[in-house]
């Protein structure tokens, strides 16, 4: 990627002024936009999903509370499997920035709906349910898009840096929504909740629109390189088979880590019998535990699936301790420590794709990787939401756990058989020292 000099000169003017570099985020204005834009969107998310999942659970459903919640849920990440391909075609066809601003105004206008709709009272759970999966589509849309978008908001010397912030945002969500969601439900309803989320949205909506992204390199350099070839998404992850291996032990990872999302309200209420306070320490704790692990994630040592084995069996402990001890402060721990790896796995792992995959391929990669990764989310959710009628939280906890220990063995297997290729490990080098840049400029 080519960068000019007037671009490296305005990225660099907070290192030049104060002797030492910026923040991203405040040396480059177009990134921080753009990312306070994502924070906004997957903070109206997260507050979404957490109030409404209390919402069932505590006041709307009296009878099999677990399979309406797991529902639920499995509507809010039914979108990103199902519409991989569309998302890919879009991603790909239009301008980025015009896809990120119209997902989050669509989205605005559907909590706006959903705010009117319960304002006037009498509302009822399958309208709930259809709000969840529209704004989970245009979450669908964004969330690819603005990953694909990293390279043409900062240089080349960034990507990483730039990559952890990214992944932050749903660190900032997680805590924002598990502060706001539950609370705003106990005290101003599903109408409050839907008002916040409108006005999240279209605040991301604003300030995407004042961000401006660079032209695409093909696109500027070569008119024929605009267009290329669009290719099957099966064939791009055949051409990635060490990508696909590492996809798909995270896939079946999800399908435990990911079920806390039901697992919490449920064990607030049946264990520890608390409100919407309890849901958003526990939810907090795991936000703030995936917050420090995307910023510390670049110091963990080792090749990515090495540090990604460790991580998931630590993580496999935290979340199978609370089945064995119903205390608060423990439960809390366990969730910051699960959140952390879980963190820390994302930022290797999303930095080193982002440099392994082509360019050309970038748009279609992130739909699949979205895809796949979130193919194991609604069968989390229906089979824990069900089991959750028949089980005790705490069973459920201890199944996490152990569910989770063949997914690191894979992934430990994986980095000892197989041969990463020699740009992933120029990538990770970042991670065993001082998090320096890859690469350089080219």
């Amino acid at each position: 990627m080519t960068t000019s000099p007037v671009s490296v000169r305005e990225t660099e003017t907070g290192a030049e002024a104060g002797g030492r570099r910026a923040p991203l985020i405040l040396r480059n204005r177009a990134f921080g936009a753009v990312w306070l834009g994502q924070v906004l969107t997957q903070a109206a998310i997260r507050m979404f999903q957490v109030g409404v999942s209390w919402w069932i659970v505590a006041y709307a459903v009296h009878d099999s509370r677990g399979l309406a919640s797991g529902l639920f849920m499995a509507a809010c990440t039914l979108p990103a499997v199902a519409l991989a391909p569309v998302v890919a075609g879009a991603v790909a066809r239009f301008a980025h920035r015009s896809v990120l601003r119209t997902a989050a105004g669509l989205a605005g206008a559907a909590s706006g709906v959903l705010a009117l709709w319960a304002y006037g009272g009498g509302l009822p759970l399958p309208a709930v349910y259809a709000a969840a999966l529209a704004l989970a589509t245009c979450q669908a849309f964004f969330d690819p898009c603005l990953t694909t978008s990293v390279p043409e908001l900062v240089d080349d010397a960034d990507i990483e840096t730039a990559t952890g912030f990214e992944l932050s945002t749903q660190s900032l969500a997680g805590l924002g929504g598990a502060l706001l969601g539950a609370l705003t439900v106990d005290r101003a309803g599903v109408a409050g909740l839907a008002v916040g989320c409108a006005a999240a949205y279209l605040g991301a909506a604003l300030l995407i629109a004042s961000a401006r992204f660079r032209a695409a390199p093909t696109a500027a350099s070569d008119p024929a390189a605009a267009a290329p070839p669009r290719r099957g998404l099966r064939h791009i992850l055949d051409e990635l088979p060490y990508v696909r291996r590492i996809l798909v032990c995270f896939t079946a990872a999800n399908l435990f880590t990911t079920a806390v999302f039901v697992v919490i309200p449920l064990y607030t209420r049946s264990v520890f019998h608390g409100g919407g306070g309890t849901v958003a320490l526990l939810e907090a704790s795991l936000g703030a535990g995936t917050l420090i692990g995307a910023f510390t994630g670049t110091r963990v040592p080792g090749r990515p699936t090495v540090a990604g084995a460790y991580c998931l069996g630590l993580m496999s402990l935290a979340l199978a301790l609370p089945g064995l001890v119903a205390n608060r402060p423990v439960v809390a721990g366990c969730l910051a420590v699960a959140g952390w790896c879980a963190g820390a796995v994302g930022v290797r792992f999303v930095a080193l794709f982002q440099r392994l995959v082509p360019t050309e391929d970038k748009p279609g990669f992130f739909a699949v990787m979205q895809a796949v990764l979130g193919a194991s989310l609604p069968v989390a959710s229906l089979v824990f939401g069900s089991a959750g009628d028949f089980f005790s939280p705490r069973t459920l906890c201890l199944v996490q756990g152990v569910g989770l220990l063949p997914a690191a063995c894979a992934l430990a297997l994986l980095g000892s058989r197989t041969a990463a290729p020699p740009t992933a490990d120029a990538g990770t080098d970042a991670g065993r020292g001082a998090a320096e840049p890859v690469g350089g400029e080219r």
